[in-house]
This record gives C-alpha cells, sequence and structure tokens, in this order.
C-alpha cells in the first residue's frame, strides 16, 4: 500500500514537473545575460530593464490590465444580476435565455471577432478602447453567468420570499440573502472573466485601433524578433497571480485561525487590506499611463498639416522605436503605429472600414491593392529621398514608376546551412533539392509560408515560382508532399532564428533579413541562394485613399526613407534597407554586415522573380499547403 501511495505521489510530481516546467524555464531565462531562449549566459536584469522602458509595452500593460478590471467589474453585476432575473423568469424565457447565453461562448473566437468589427463598422464606430472594452463585456457576460446559474439552482425558491414576508425589500433581499448564498458562483465568474479578458488576442485584434493594444496583440506582433523582454513581463505576471492567489487563500485561513483563537478578524480589517490592495494596483496602472505619455507640441503641425496625428501601419518588430519617436519629435505629432502579422490579416482590417495613414504591405498585396483601387499617388515633390532609392528596388513590376509605393525593406528567400555538417558544393550541385537528401532526414526546417514553400518546389521542378499551370502547381505539392513524408522536417515560423542561432538543424529555408541576423549571431551559418532562382521580395510604404492626413504621410513616407532613419531601421531588424547609401554602409568594408552573403539581395539574375496576385493560384496553394502540412 505504501508503494502505491509512494507511485502516486511520483506520477503527481511528474506530471506538475510537466506543466509547469515551461513556466519555470521563461521565469529563469527572463534573467539570461543574452538574447538566446536556449542557451543561458549569465544572470542580468537587463530585460526588465529594457521592459520598463519600452513605452509601447508599458501602454501595453496598462490597457490589458485596465481593461480586465472594468470588464471584470461590469460583467461580474450584469451576468450575476442577470441570472438571478433568470431564476425567477418562466422556463420558457429562461430556457431561450441560456442558449442565446451559450452561442458566444460555442462560437469559434474568431467568428465572434469579424462579426464585432462589422458591427463597429456598422454603427460607424472609431475603433480603440472604447470598443475593445465593450467587445471584452460582451463575451465575459456569458461565463459569469454560466458560474452563478447553478448556485442559484440549489437554493431554496422560497428564501427570498421568506425575507420580504420578514420585512425586507426586494432589493434587501437581494442583495442580503441571495447574494451571499450565491458569492462563491459570482466570485468563480468574477475570476474566469477577468482571466478571459486578459488573455484575449482574437477577438482584441479585431475590435481595437489608434494604437490601443493589450499584452496579447503585443507579444503576437512582436513575435518577428526574438524578445526575451517578454519573459520579463510573462514573469511579473506570473509573481502578481501568485500574490493574489496566496492573498485569496492565506487571509481566510488566517480570520478562521483567529476565530478558534478567540481572536477574531473583523471583515472591516480584511476590507481595508483589499482596498490597500487595490489602491496599490490602481497607483501602478496610473504610473503605467503617465509614463506611456510623450508631451508634445501639435500647434505648428495642425496648422501645417491639418492633423497632429498620424496613423501607421505595419509589421511587428519591423521599425526602430527611436524612428517614430524622432518623427514626433521633429514635427510635433503623435504617432499611432499599429501592427500586422501578415498581409491578409492587414487586408481584413482594411476592409473592415479601418482607417490608416501609411501602410507597409508586401509586392503582391500592393499590387492586390492597386487592383482594387485602394491606394492613392504619392506626391513625389514632398518626397525628395526618393532619389536615395537603390538600384534594385527602382521600378519594381508591381509600380514601375514608384507612384504609389516606396520600397522599406527588400530580400530574398534562401537557405541558411551548418557549414560544418553541409558543404557548399554539394549546396550548390543540388539546390533546393537538398531538401530531399536522406543525410538532412530531422535536420532540416521548413518555413510555413504557403507562397514560399510552393516557391521552393516549383523552382527546383524547373518551374515559374507565378505559374498558373494547374499541373505544375500540382507536381510542386507532390514534391513537397515528399519533403514531409520522407524528410521529417520541422515546419516553423519566426522560431526558426533562434533555433538555427543554436544550431538545432543543419538547413532551414528563411528569409534574407532573418538570414543575415543569424549569420551575424552564429558564425558556422552560411546562406545560400540556389540557382535555380528565389523570390526577390520587397515591401512598401503606401498611402491608401481612405487615409485621413495624406501631407503627413507623404512626409513621414520621406522621413523614413532618410539616410539616418533608414541605418536605425536597417540595423535593428537586420534586413537590406531600400536606402542605396545605407546598403554600401552596412555591406561594406568593416560595415556592420561586411562579408555576410544573407543582407545583401541578389540583383539583376534572371532566374529571381516578384510574387505576382493571383486570387485562383492564391487559394489552390493554400488549400495544398494545407494538406502538406496534414501530411506530416
Amino acid at each position: 500500500m505504501n508503494r502505491f501511495f509512494s507511485l502516486r505521489k511520483i506520477c503527481l510530481g511528474a506530471i506538475f514537473l510537466f506543466f509547469y516546467f515551461p513556466i519555470l524555464y521563461m521565469l529563469v531565462f527572463s534573467f539570461n545575460d543574452s538574447r538566446s531562449l536556449t542557451s543561458f549566459e549569465g544572470f542580468s536584469l537587463q530585460w526588465y530593464q529594457k521592459m520598463f522602458q519600452d513605452p509601447n509595452m508599458m501602454e501595453a500593460i496598462y490597457y490589458t490590465l485596465i481593461t480586465a478590471v472594468i470588464a471584470t467589474l461590469i460583467s461580474t453585476v450584469v451576468g450575476t444580476l442577470t441570472a438571478i432575473g433568470l431564476s425567477k423568469s418562466r422556463k420558457i424565457i429562461k430556457d431561450m435565455v441560456l442558449q442565446v447565453n451559450n452561442l458566444p461562448i460555442m462560437n469559434p473566437e474568431i467568428v465572434t471577432a469579424v462579426s464585432l468589427m462589422l458591427f463597429y463598422v456598422s454603427l460607424r464606430l472609431e475603433k480603440g478602447f472604447m470598443t475593445m472594452l465593450l467587445a471584452h463585456i460582451a463575451f465575459c457576460i456569458p461565463y459569469v453567468i454560466l458560474s452563478v446559474m447553478p448556485k442559484l439552482r440549489s437554493l431554496d425558491d422560497h428564501l427570498a420570499d421568506a425575507a420580504m414576508d420578514l420585512g425586507a425589500t426586494p432589493f434587501q433581499a437581494m442583495l442580503k440573502v441571495i447574494v451571499p448564498q450565491i458569492m462563491p458562483g459570482i466570485v468563480s465568474g468574477a475570476l474566469i472573466a477577468f482571466t478571459m479578458s486578459f488573455d484575449d488576442f482574437t477577438i482584441s485584434y479585431f475590435v481595437t485601433g489608434n494604437g490601443v493594444k493589450n499584452i496579447s496583440t503585443l507579444v503576437w506582433t512582436m513575435s518577428k524578433r526574438i524578445n526575451p523582454s517578454i519573459n520579463a513581463l510573462s514573469t511579473i505576471i506570473v509573481l502578481m497571480i501568485t500574490i493574489t492567489l496566496l492573498m485569496v487563500n492565506i487571509l481566510p485561513l488566517l480570520k478562521e485561525r483567529a476565530q478558534r483563537k478567540n481572536h477574531p478578524i473583523s471583515n472591516r480589517a480584511l476590507g481595508i487590506v483589499s482596498i490597500c490592495f487595490a489602491l496599490l494596483i490602481g497607483a501602478g496602472l496610473l504610473g503605467l499611463k503617465n509614463g506611456a505619455k510623450k508631451p508634445m507640441n501639435a500647434k505648428e503641425a495642425i496648422a501645417k498639416y491639418g492633423s497632429d496625428t498620424l496613423k501607421v501601419y505595419n509589421w511587428g518588430q519591423y521599425m526602430d522605436p527611436q524612428v517614430n519617436q524622432a518623427f514626433e519629435a521633429q514635427y510635433g505629432v503623435k504617432v499611432i503605429y499599429d501592427t500586422f502579422d501578415s498581409n491578409e490579416l492587414m487586408y481584413t482590417k482594411l476592409q473592415g472600414g479601418e482607417s490608416y495613414d501609411v501602410l507597409v504591405p508586401s509586392d503582391y498585396m500592393i499590387e492586390r491593392l492597386l487592383n482594387e483601387e485602394f491606394l492613392q499617388p504619392l506626391e513625389k515633390d514632398r518626397i525628395p529621398n526618393l532619389s536615395s532609392l537603390a538600384e534594385g528596388v527602382k521600378g519594381l513590376s508591381y509600380d514601375p514608376q514608384n507612384l504609389y509605393s516606396v520600397p522599406f525593406y527588400w530580400g530574398t528567400v534562401g537557405i541558411v546551412y551548418n557549414k560544418k555538417a553541409v558543404a557548399l558544393d554539394e549546396l550548390q550541385k543540388e539546390g533546393y533539392n537538398i531538401l530531399r537528401n536522406q543525410k538532412y532526414r530531422g535536420r532540416l526546417y521548413l518555413y510555413d509560408s504557403e507562397r514560399d514553400s510552393f516557391m521552393v518546389a516549383l523552382k527546383a521542378l524547373g518551374f515559374s515560382m507565378n505559374t498558373e499551370n494547374e499541373t505544375e502547381l500540382m507536381e510542386a505539392y507532390e514534391w513537397l508532399k515528399e519533403v514531409v513524408l520522407t524528410m521529417d522536417p520541422e515546419i516553423v515560423t519566426d522560431e526558426v532564428i533562434d533555433a538555427m542561432i543554436n544550431g538545432n538543424k543543419d538547413l532551414a529555408v528563411v528569409y534574407s533579413g532573418d538570414a543575415a541576423y543569424i549569420l551575424s549571431e552564429n558564425e558556422d551559418m552560411g546562406y545560400y541562394m540556389p540557382n535555380e532562382g528565389t523570390n526577390l521580395w520587397s515591401d512598401a510604404m503606401v498611402i491608401p485613399k481612405n487615409a485621413k492626413n495624406p501631407l503627413l504621410a507623404n512626409e513621414y513616407i520621406n522621413f523614413v526613407l532618410s539616410y539616418e532613419m533608414s541605418l536605425k531601421n536597417s540595423l535593428f531588424v537586420g534586413y537590406a534597407s531600400s536606402n542605396g547609401e545605407v546598403l554600401e554602409t552596412l555591406s561594406g568594408y568593416e560595415g556592420d554586415y561586411e562579408g555576410n552573403e544573407a543582407y545583401l539581395p541578389r540583383v539583376g539574375y534572371d532566374k529571381d522573380e516578384i510574387f505576382r496576385y493571383n486570387e485562383h493560384v492564391k487559394k489552390m496553394i493554400s488549400d495544398l499547403w494545407t494538406k502538406v502540412k496534414i501530411a506530416k
């Protein structure tokens, strides 16, 4: 029997270790002296310091907490009152309302998110903090109702009547008789509501705007580059949750213990402790909000440009924060900087009526936006820095005269390889087909991008990556499926960066900008662009037709394209700058990327192509790529 209990304890311990080890791992690496998430190189508090110095992160924490607190309070009150009202309603009404209440819970979050976004658009509400708060209240209320209803069912139906017979008013009967009896359900509902609000990403992403982000959306858009400050933020959140749980569990025990010793702790004392804790949190929120504010003088900007606000929509981790701060200081304006994770998500928000002054979509998406007449021409007289564009980004096929777009970054897709395990002459001989070489089975990464994965397959087969031939696309599908079935690759996204820096695999399909960063961190890594050709991609700044501040938008594009700002951005991200002088500086003699074969894109190679937009082909390869991943 003792052996049985010992074995059970060991099993429970192993289960708890399995579930909590990732949290412990994160806690340890929040104190890492390097950026690596796999190699601990010494103790440091630098990531905590950088977190508190990052105004975007502080602002996200503030909006997350204030939204969660307000949504929890309102949804708990509304949900509790609704549940009490339903408990006294006729059965048919109660059943009907509860069925409606279950819909938001059972609905996929993406459906709820898009529905709320379209609802706000129909009401012409400008998306921001208030729309996000209303959405959080809406999806938290059903969870409170579901938590309170079981407690109400267990009550005596005549309890409230008895209280009123003794002289209580209906409100007093509810407040002093019903509510204390169902308090465990109310607390449970409130905790669930707070957790759901604090954790939500999908709905928040679609219903917020004007630079308002919560922690979930911020972390999602920061995934392009490894940012250990996320570990520091997560550690603080875990610490705060632990303190809260300790208070919730220890204070009742202390009260019970004091009562046994005839030294009872009054509810007033407990209330004072709770109020002090709440005031501490409130002071922290106020400090976060004040720390996120940026003073500026906007009078000249309003007089000159008609506005003191510029809205920019860019990829996550795609711009040095100092660039926007410098623009704000020089022009006396506020830059509302939102980020996205994919061209398709960006397009969805634009279709939902969102208005921005500057966008940074990719080549094929710019072509789509031009076809749909969504963009307005640039005012070139306000963008003199256009003359600094590198030759490789002038006259690109989607905008040959640069009438609508100014390239921001550009590059290629190639193969990062471990020079100690993979010979360059082998790569030159096999090209993309090295991804089918059994010698590297289980030792390679594929990038989870349908377009770029099909580009690799099509180029390996000798086809154009812009082919519309369904037979060729099916051959590419079979090529990719064979790689997945025979080579056991890992299909990843941006986690490939840290993985290849640490040498976890021998081969990886990677964007050149990410490859440049990998090579700068690990000298054993090399970058190769196969002779079959590759995707010559570019992301560019454009101005939508519905932009509210086009004059300021043109000034911003010119500012970002300047040598100093282009240099800051390229150093921050590692992608090739569209500014020709910056390219020469960083890749030249004793430059930051001197000798880094991934930084400078290949120019003039006839087999390299730019993606063209084709809705039918896009849908087809999207469906086929899903099948490839399922095959794995």
